[in-house]
């Protein structure tokens, strides 16, 4: 039974690694949740502790803040006004429910109607929304990093099942 449970673990973090680039699953939090429903399954002898939880839950925590935040950074960095920046979080905020064209194409066009509305002409504008797209490229990738980076300390942690 053990290696069902390890058989299931390892297939959640493969669907938790496509979800954290395509944003049809939650990635990070599906991982999140294959490491506990081991640890719930196996008990604490066999699987990660309560700190390793802890860990996890943080690292999830910083890619949500990633996916609301990247836009946002990627669109200040050129040269973006307040309004820019702030229409790029609203933007990746109702980009959420859109799936992955709403999360690369809400920032975008957030910075960019935040820009005109400052008075900023569309060069500028577009200038504001390029930079929020690559924000979000950045920030796809550095989420990436992180699930990894979760599925590696998971591995580390527990004891293995042979």
């Amino acid at each position: 039974m053990e290696l069902f449970w390890w058989f299931l673990t390892i297939v959640l973090f493969a669907v938790g690694l496509i979800g954290t680039i395509t944003p049809v699953f939650p990635g990070t939090t599906i991982i999140l949740a294959a490491a506990i429903v081991h640890r719930m399954m196996l008990g604490p002898g066999n699987s990660i502790g309560w700190r390793t939880i802890t860990v996890l839950v943080l690292l999830m925590l910083a890619t949500y803040a990633l996916d609301v935040l990247a836009g946002y950074l990627g669109a200040k960095y050129f040269g973006a006004t307040k309004w820019g920046t702030f229409g790029a979080i609203l933007g990746a905020l109702v980009g959420l429910f859109f799936g992955l064209i709403g999360l690369f194409i809400g920032p975008v066009v957030g910075a960019m109607v935040g820009e005109v509305i400052a008075g900023k002409r569309m060069i500028d504008a577009g200038r504001a929304g390029w930079g929020s797209l690559l924000g979000n490229i950045g920030g796809t990738l550095a989420k990436l990093i992180i699930a990894l980076a979760m599925i590696i300390i998971f591995v580390v942690s527990v004891r293995p099942p042979f």
